[in-house]
């Protein structure tokens, strides 16, 4: 275990004496994300908390280059680890900029004057995370999201060799989320840091992280790299979905398909028909598409929402019989709908269906499916 920066060993956490989760055990490199996923309550925050030494652990062990956590004075913790926790600090006439300054405390000394090389770092840390004009107002009046940069810029100031953050893009837009994200990666590459946290957006758990634990009962469910974890109908599972689905390739969520016998015929490819899908999901019509092949972009999407998907395998031209079962499937629907605007040669077949739905007097136009 000598080449793993980070560890924790038959790991029991709980409240008050009594067991929540038994038996974690997990490995880090320095310069690794690890991503914790799972329900709401599930115990993730309870993992972090009892990692960064905020709840005294049941059982087990958590070491730092081999030297046990728990064990390390406090100063020299701040040093190495900064934690950014889902409750937000609470202050008193303190600026933006005071709050990211005080991730310098561990380097300041009993009084706290910062030098000239701290003013440059937390002035860095607030560039990093689009905060520096917040600098001068008032931390308690900004918004949950500014507030959340915030402390990340804090967290960065600290200059940590390890980042211990709970939901930290909770409150942040899409933009930042991305751009945050982004900047952990970045600082995980170039400059070794190691991150430990958990998030909801599981699509971007999937794509940042290094090594994901799924959290769940009283064990951990999986561990291991994205493409171990996010495997097809385990998402589904963890989370106990009923109703929609997830679909851990492309990372996306649906919610529940329309029942009930299709009214409409849909013929789509290429990504042209996902928006049409929807659209009728919220509409509360039952349809039916194809034909696709299962490499497809639109492929998941009608999997997830779509009564009967007539597909083709990928790769292969389509062949008779599954051209006759959309061909019947247009005669047991009311009306048929063109998504695609040309036909490649290998989508013949496909045009074929557009003009036998003219032929039977099925056929209309995208725009005029809304006008009725």
């Amino acid at each position: 275990m000598d080449d793993y920066y980070f560890s924790v060993k038959q790991m029991t956490v709980g409240y008050d004496g009594k067991a929540l989760i038994r038996d974690i055990a997990f490995h880090i490199k320095k310069g690794e994300i690890l991503t914790l996923i799972g329900p709401n309550g599930a115990g993730k925050s309870t993992i972090l908390k009892s990692i960064i030494g905020q709840l005294k652990l049941l059982a087990g062990t958590v070491t730092l280059e081999n030297e046990r956590i728990d064990r390390m004075e406090a100063a020299e913790r701040a040093k190495k680890m900064a934690v950014v926790l889902t409750g937000q600090i609470r202050t008193e006439l303190m600026t933006c900029v005071d709050v990211v300054a005080t991730g310098r405390y561990p380097y300041t000394g009993r009084l706290g004057l910062l030098s000239e090389e701290d003013k440059r770092i937390v002035e860095e840390a607030m560039e990093l995370v689009h905060v520096k004009e917040l600098g001068e107002r008032d931390f308690l009046t900004v918004s949950d999201g500014q507030k959340q940069r915030i402390m990340l810029a804090r967290a960065i100031a600290q200059q940590p060799e390890i980042l211990v953050l709970d939901e930290p893009t909770s409150y942040l837009d899409i933009k930042y989320k991305l751009e945050f994200l982004s900047i952990l990666q970045d600082m995980a590459k170039k400059k070794k840091l190691t991150v430990i946290m958990s998030l909801h957006e599981l699509d971007l758990a999937e794509r940042v992280s290094d090594k994901v634990l799924c959290v769940k009962g009283e064990n951990v469910g999986r561990y291991g790299p994205p493409e171990d974890v996010f495997t097809p109908g385990y998402v589904s599972s963890l989370y106990d979905i009923k109703e929609g689905s997830f679909d851990e390739i492309s990372g996306r969520a649906e919610l529940p398909r329309v029942q009930g016998e299709p009214k409409l015929f849909v013929i789509a490819g290429g990504g042209s028909g996902t928006h049409l899908y929807r659209s009728l999901q919220r509409e509360k019509i039952p349809f039916s598409t194809g034909v696709l092949w299962e490499n497809d972009l639109d492929y998941p999407v009608a999997e997830a929402l779509a009564v009967r998907v007539i597909k083709e395998k990928a790769f292969l031209r389509i062949r008779e019989d599954t051209f006759e079962k959309a061909k019947k499937e247009i005669d047991r629907c009311e009306k048929v709908v063109c998504c695609l605007k040309s036909f490649g040669e290998l989508n013949r077949e496909n045009e074929e269906l557009c003009s036998y739905a003219k032929s039977q007097g099925k056929f209309m136009e995208g725009d005029a499916l809304w006008q009725k």
